[in-house]
């Protein structure tokens, strides 16, 4: 008999499996950056002084392509290498989150806030009559990693997390966790810049707290773009991600900025945003518990006016989809339609559902119905689809609740 033998992937077929997992944009920027890098090694390019960021240049000879080409260049080997094996987790994560076409447009508005924020910065500190700092407008900085430092801020605010690990040898709270890897980087390697890694964070913190928001295009616009021509080679790969438009607002969702609008600076959440950095007094506040039989957001029992509201709008909802299936050539039946009749005619009434066909008071029949309703609202049902169903079922809660739920499926 032939022995077992447990064989294992080459070396070659992990490095391309791992390849075929990171996204369409990450590994474009690993790869231009790789191949920036060696071939100034190859031709003994080193005349950084031309493409690195420097703020005299840019204030003086306005050179602002300094601002984009300084992330593509990298000095050393070692640096090269720690900026992608960093960029590929961080990138990664936010591609599959925000898509390709997004996530190209984020680095580019961090790569200009870092350089607004940097130049400002070396600008007071040059021009400060206490102690000015002059070497500051004169430095060079080249490399990818103030982006990644606003990636990593981002990405801890999207995580959510209390407290994350340095190194996995201390935790520190995540607010603080990116200062902490700057100091430590500052520590730890020579020739580093500072102001250039602060920038980033401070750019980190400014797109998470929605300052940034006013800037950033709907989902239409990347979709728009994701279909043109000069992209349908691109969009056709298997690693490119296409915006679904989950996010409508066009910006990362985070703890802090979750339920925000794109207007957010405009309209005032910007106070809001910076008051939830300052320390408040815990409040423990009783919210339900969902169960997960039954999905969907619950409506509280009680809330006429709500609830007034919402059977206006379903109302209306329903009307508007009756109308469309007629004018489309796919006619309902005439028990939908008069089930359809009988809730608007009810509501118009005063009551939400009549029920004078069973021989019931219509004050009585109208309580009952609606306490059927609310029930089966409070499940997570769509209150038109409830009240469709239970016209269906003839007031039979369990046959509309199994007419809700082969709906669902």
């Amino acid at each position: 008999m032939r022995p077992h033998i447990v064989t294992e992937a080459s070396v070659p077929t992990r490095l391309s499996q791992w390849w075929e997992n990171i996204p369409f944009l990450t590994s474009t920027v690993v790869f231009v950056c790789g191949i920036i890098y060696f071939v100034c090694l190859l031709v003994g390019y080193d005349s950084f002084g031309e493409v690195c960021f420097s703020p005299s240049d840019i204030v003086s000879r306005f050179q602002v392509y300094r601002i984009y080409t300084s992330i593509l260049f990298h000095g050393s080997l070692l640096h090269v290498l720690f900026n992608m094996m960093a960029l590929v987790p961080l990138g990664s994560e936010m591609e599959r989150i925000m898509g390709s076409v997004r996530l190209l447009y984020v680095i580019l508005l961090l790569a200009t806030s870092n350089a607004i924020f940097h130049v400002l910065i070396a600008l007071l500190a040059a021009h400060n009559p206490i102690n000015s700092y002059e070497y500051l407008m004169n430095e060079c900085a080249i490399g990818f990693s103030g982006i990644l430092f606003s990636m990593i801020v981002i990405e801890t605010s999207l995580s959510g997390a209390q407290s994350r690990s340095v190194f996995g040898l201390f935790n520190v709270p995540a607010k603080w966790y990116a200062f902490i890897l700057l100091v430590v980087f500052q520590l730890l390697m020579s020739n580093v810049s500072l102001l250039g890694h602060l920038c980033g964070i401070l750019s980190g913190f400014a797109y998470t707290y929605g300052l940034f928001n006013f800037l950033l295009p709907g989902t239409s616009v990347y979709s728009a773009i994701e279909t043109s021509s000069l992209l349908s080679s691109c969009v056709r790969r298997p690693k490119f991600i296409v915006c679904t438009g989950g996010n409508s607002s066009g910006y990362i969702p985070t703890h802090s900025s979750e339920n925000s609008s794109s207007s957010g600076f405009l309209s005032g959440n910007l106070w809001r945003n910076l008051s939830s950095m300052m320390p408040q007094r815990e409040v423990s506040t009783q919210q339900p518990v969902q169960d997960n039989r039954f999905p969907g957001r619950g409506r509280t029992l009680g809330s006429d006016h709500g609830q007034q509201a919402s059977a206006l709008s379903s109302d209306s909802n329903l009307q508007a989809r009756l109308l469309d299936d007629n004018n489309s050539g796919h006619p309902l039946d005439s028990s939908t339609l008069g089930t359809a009749q009988q809730i608007s005619d009810g509501r118009q009434a005063g009551s939400n559902v009549t029920t004078a066909a069973v021989g019931v008071p219509q004050h009585q029949g109208a309580v009952a119905s609606d306490e059927k309703i609310k029930k089966l609202v409070s499940m997570g049902f769509d209150r038109t689809q409830v009240e469709v169903a239970l016209a269906a079922a003839d007031g039979d809660l369990n046959v509309a609740v199994e007419i809700l739920m082969s709906q669902q499926s």
